[in-house]
């Protein structure tokens, strides 16, 4: 199976998305995904499967694949967009509605049914060029969309009122402002859904912008002078050497090699306080050298910087549905046939129950076609997760998938490994103690240690590196405990905690210790500082009645003190992997839980939680077991990633009401006759608009 990742063009509703994912799944694909607002459509296809017949196939529906290496080049056609169709059809609907103003003598011309029909024509040829030519592509896939009703709407008007003139039937069987009224006011309104809707996607569309940068590269000529010359950031690669200077941008993820500077990392972490950065420094793509100047090697490019990273995990979680959504993809595929299954009734209803003229019946039944809006069911919650997605991605606050944003909703305690996570994972040996040569100590605890990504073995690899090593047969890392390995001559090696290691340990007393063949070699030991925003993330937390946990496989002495310092409620101690998986099962039971970790030894109770939340510099297992991650290199930002998540929450709930209450208020009043298809049209554009703002609030509204 291959991944397939399109940009598609022309979708303007969930009927859209859902005809496009029907069409996907018929031919075959899985895992489909389709993001209406950012056009993003993803799928695994096989491999005998021809990617042109699913293009062609979306083509024929109405949509266009976009393909990157020609857009570009592509001229769009007159009339592409809904601000341009508009503009065109206004100043012809603006003449043609002013014969309804009687007093005006000098435009009396304009009751002439035949001047109507010529001002209404360019109007409506535009209006079914887009709108007819969608719906009946959408009727032949067999999943009618928001274009259905208002073609209808407009064709039973027009041949309504081109039947009047033929046959002279007069003035009352004249309705040709009606449909062009209707056609302009609903590219009105699908334009102003559009500005509205690129506004929800303004921050994802910050972070795509500085990808593509000028870069300075240092290369060198035959006499080995160094030259340097300007250069895209896409023409990179891995190796390549780059000057950096005081006030541009780090044009791709890359490692100091010379030089000092000050960074603003805000793009990508939300910090705005600059950090410092020295030689073997990573710097990231994207951020922004305050001060200073470097020498830097590019260490990742394309997809596999830190940068695209973010957008590949915020446009994915962009394309999936939470659960909130399926309850409104349900009724929007039953929606356009019900409305019109309404509108026809309300004909009959009028014409023959109350004795209506056929004109007003059917102004009555095109009120309904026009006001009805399975946009605004569809894009509740599109909209609302692309703003809390993208605000969440300036904050350094990424989420995997858009359930994880309404599971914060529900969170009643949070679980806290020590180690990483509430300390800072920076540590340094604090004293070692070895009962033979001290630099063999330190060879094998080295050895054995490079093996690891725990914290504690980072600080003594970089306090001991060394390159005479033992060589291994076999290595094994023991998750939660330590470090399991054989020498070449067969002799058993073991670092680990006093779990792992327990002869001569004398109850535990340090952090490490070394042994071989069963024989303590000697013990090491380490200190860790708490983070400096801890505290304040602890009390924010019993603040809002969320209960806190620490849960943690270090000695029962040492997170004691750490749970004291902080305050947290309840404290787990040396709890193995499979402890800890089943401790968080048992939270679960009880509350909603999120867990926050970073290590290896933390991935299994990451998955388990209600909401796996883990921090940028964790393990990459635990990165990819976890459902948010911190990207600010720390837990500053926890409280506004559960604050966001469940105002995200609440404006989904108050989109989705604001949805169902309008279509069910709406729709009866257009059958009563309370309205005119005109105001019906605008009442239907402005309803998307009212939506979408709504969820642009979230930019600025307060989480805390």
């Amino acid at each position: 199976m291959e991944k397939v990742d399109w940009q598609v063009e022309g979708m303007t509703c969930s009927n859209c998305a859902l005809s496009v994912t029907k069409f996907l799944q018929k031919e075959g694909m899985e895992e489909v995904s389709v993001n209406p607002i950012s056009g993003a459509v993803s799928f695994l296809k096989k491999e005998d499967i021809q990617t042109d017949t699913l293009k062609s196939g979306i083509g024929s529906m109405g949509y266009h694949v976009i393909d990157p290496d020609k857009t570009a080049l592509r001229k769009k056609p007159f009339l592409s967009n809904n601000k341009q169709r508009f503009l065109f059809t206004l100043p012809f609907t603006a003449l043609l509605m002013l014969h309804m103003l009687h007093s005006v003598e000098a435009f009396h011309w304009l009751m002439d049914p035949w001047v109507q029909l010529a001002l209404c024509l360019p109007v409506f040829i535009t209006g079914m060029w887009f709108f007819g030519r969608s719906a009946i592509k959408s009727l032949q896939h067999g999943m009618p969309n928001m274009n259905v009703l208002i073609a209808l709407g407009a064709l039973a008007s027009f041949i309504y009122s081109l039947t009047g003139a033929i046959l002279q039937l007069g003035p009352d069987y004249l309705f040709f402002e009606t449909t062009a009224s209707i056609i302009t006011l609903v590219f009105m309104g699908n334009y102003l859904e559009d500005a509205s809707i690129q506004s929800t996607q303004r921050a994802v569309h910050a972070l795509a912008k500085s990808q593509k940068v000028m870069a300075n590269m240092i290369a060198f000529d035959d006499q080995h002078a160094e030259q340097i010359f300007p250069i895209e950031n896409t023409q990179l690669r891995t190796g390549d050497l780059v000057l950096i200077r005081n006030g541009e941008q780090v044009p791709l993820d890359c490692k100091i090699l010379w030089g000092e500077c000050m960074v603003n990392e805000a793009i990508i972490t939300g910090e705005s306080l600059p950090l410092s950065k020295q030689k073997k420094d990573l710097l990231i793509g994207g951020s922004v050298l305050e001060s200073g100047l470097v020498k830097a090697q590019v260490t990742a490019t394309g997809k596999d910087t830190v940068l695209s990273s973010i957008l590949q995990m915020v446009q994915q979680a962009q394309s999936e549905k939470p659960p909130m959504q399926k309850l409104a993809d349900r009724i929007s595929a039953i929606f356009v046939p019900l409305v019109v299954g309404i509108a026809l009734l309300t004909f009959l209803v009028n014409y023959f129950g109350l004795d209506l003229t056929a004109g007003s019946a059917l102004m009555r039944s095109i009120a309904v076609l026009v006001i009805s809006c399975p946009c605004a069911m569809g894009l509740a919650t599109p909209a609302a997760i692309a703003v809390g997605l993208g605000r969440a991605a300036r904050k350094g606050i990424l989420f995997r998938n858009a359930a994880g944003l309404e599971s914060f909703k529900t969170i009643r305690q949070v679980v806290f490994d020590k180690t990483g996570t509430l300390t800072t994972g920076q540590f340094v040996l604090a004293g070692h103690k070895a009962f033979i040569d001290d630099r063999d100590f330190q060879k094998a605890a080295y050895s054995l240690e490079k093996y690891s990504s725990h914290p504690l073995a980072t600080a003594i690899v970089r306090e001991w590196k060394t390159n005479d090593v033992i060589r291994w047969r076999s290595v094994e890392e023991i998750k939660g405990l330590g470090i399991r390995a054989e020498d070449m001559d067969g002799n058993r090696y073991e670092a680990g905690s006093y779990q792992l290691v327990p002869k001569g340990t004398e109850a535990g007393d340090h952090n490490i210790y070394i042994t071989r063949n069963g024989d303590l070699l000697g013990w090491i030991d380490v200190k860790d500082d708490i983070r400096p925003e801890a505290a304040a993330v602890i009390q924010w937390l019993k603040e809002k009645q969320i209960r806190t946990i620490l849960l943690s496989g270090d000695r029962k002495e040492k997170c004691a003190v750490v749970a004291a310092t902080l305050g947290i409620d309840e404290v787990y101690s040396e709890q193995t992997p499979a402890q800890k998986l089943e401790k968080i099962g048992q939270l679960n039971l009880s509350f909603p839980t999120a867990m926050v970790g970073d290590g290896i030894n933390d991935a299994p109770a990451l998955a388990k939680a209600t909401l796996g939340i883990s921090l940028s510099e964790s393990s990459q297992i635990a990165l990819q077991s976890a459902d948010v991650i911190l990207v600010n290199h720390g837990l500053k930002n926890l409280p506004e990633a559960l604050g966001l998540g469940r105002h995200t929450y609440l404006t989904i709930r108050q989109n989705l009401f604001w949805a169902f209450i309008y279509n069910i208020v709406a729709i009866p009043i257009a059958a009563a006759g309370l309205l005119t298809p005109t105001l019906a049209a605008l009442a239907m554009g402005l309803s998307d608009v009212v939506l979408a703002a709504n969820s642009v609030r979230l930019f600025v509204k307060k989480v805390l």
